[in-house]
């Protein structure tokens, strides 16, 4: 994988683009105006590994609240701003990190120029781009319909509202529902412009199907490294869009978050509870403050073998379980003591880290 070195852009105190890590961001779904509520979820998703965050900004009363909840995030905040240029102001004026505009929706380049000025001077960068279900009619009409081509035309359109302005401070985002035309839409988008691309599929689904949609196209895009932030949008709590994030880049291996969990399928061979383990072990070690690999392999023919790249391997067997580190057989244990043994030698291993 060769990814595209895009301009850096600097968010707050986190810096996206160029060849920084491929930043994972998500958006609170609480209602603004509940500042508690809304830093308490983000606080959360911060521990879960989140760096950048956004938050609607559907009225006033909730970009007012902007401030207080800035105060209190320990992640940049991305206000964001569709149809009424004055909440974008009132973003900016409550310290807001960034800005997630749609030139296209506040229609009057005359208040397009007031929000650049003033995100200029604080030194705010902006997110602009297209999303399918919003493409100007006459973008719609020019291309017969919804294409990726009239995706990245409406985007890049918004871009030079921007830099008319002498604004360039920019990242650029062309989401559809659905995954071949957002692959389509991004490629192209990559090969006209050097600014970094926020990556997304929209409105993927509930959890499970919206996971696969999700990791099919981010997947695509981020093999064929195009891709600077993501954000995996699910009809689930924000704390899973940020797992299924963190676990497409594993999978990819672009960036690293915990422990890592490998599990055989299981068959006939199989006497070994292997699903039951691995979620064990997933739930007791999930956070668990190391970057490793731990193997649960079913039976004991392919498992020493599976098992031997992992940091640590399980394999089991009706009598007896084996633990292996790097390959080699380091002791033989009950079922009933594999968790318990498991945190032995990961307290071990953090120790040494730590030495």
């Amino acid at each position: 994988m060769k990814r595209k070195i895009t301009r850096v852009v600097k968010v707050g105190n986190i810096e996206i683009g160029g060849n920084n890590p491929i930043r994972v961001q998500t958006m609170t779904k609480t209602p603004t105006v509940d500042v508690k509520a809304t830093v308490r979820q983000i606080r959360r998703l911060a521990k879960k590994g989140c760096e950048i965050v956004r938050v609607g900004v559907p009225d006033k009363e909730s970009a007012l609240a902007l401030g207080k909840i800035k105060k209190e995030s320990p992640i940049p905040i991305v206000a964001d701003i569709h149809f009424d240029y004055r909440l974008a102001l009132t973003a900016l004026e409550q310290g807001v990190d960034k800005l997630r505009l749609n030139p296209g929706n506040i229609k009057n380049p005359k208040y397009v120029s007031i929000i650049a000025k003033e995100a200029k001077a604080r030194g705010v960068p902006i997110r602009v781009g297209s999303n399918a279900g919003s493409l100007p009619k006459e973008i719609l009409e020019k291309y017969g319909g919804l294409t990726s081509e009239a995706l990245v035309e409406s985007a890049l359109n918004e871009v030079r509202l921007l830099e008319d302005n002498d604004f360039t401070d920019i990242v650029i985002s062309v989401k559809a529902s659905s995954v071949p035309l957002t692959v389509e839409a991004y490629r192209l988008l990559s090969e006209k412009v050097d600014y970094p691309l926020h990556i997304g599929i929209t409105e993927a689904g509930t959890l499970f199907p919206g996971t696969i949609r999700s990791s099919v196209g981010l997947g695509i895009l981020l093999y064929e490294g195009i891709g600077d932030t993501i954000r995996v949008s699910l009809s689930a709590p924000p704390d899973k869009e940020v797992e299924v994030a963190y676990e497409i880049l594993d999978s990819l291996e672009l960036r690293r978050k915990g422990l890592r969990v490998l599990a055989c399928p299981m068959c006939a061979r199989s006497h070994f509870p292997v699903q039951e383990v691995a979620k064990e072990i997933e739930k007791r070690f999930g956070d668990y403050p190391l970057n490793l690999v731990i193997a649960v392999m079913g039976c004991e023919v392919n498992g020493p073998g599976e098992a031997k790249w992992a940091d640590i391997g399980i394999t089991g067997s009706k009598e007896r379980v084996i633990i292996f580190k790097k390959g080699k057989i380091i002791k033989e244990t009950s079922f009933e003591r594999i968790i318990s043994e498991l945190e032995e030698e990961l307290t071990k291993i953090k120790e040494v880290n730590s030495n």
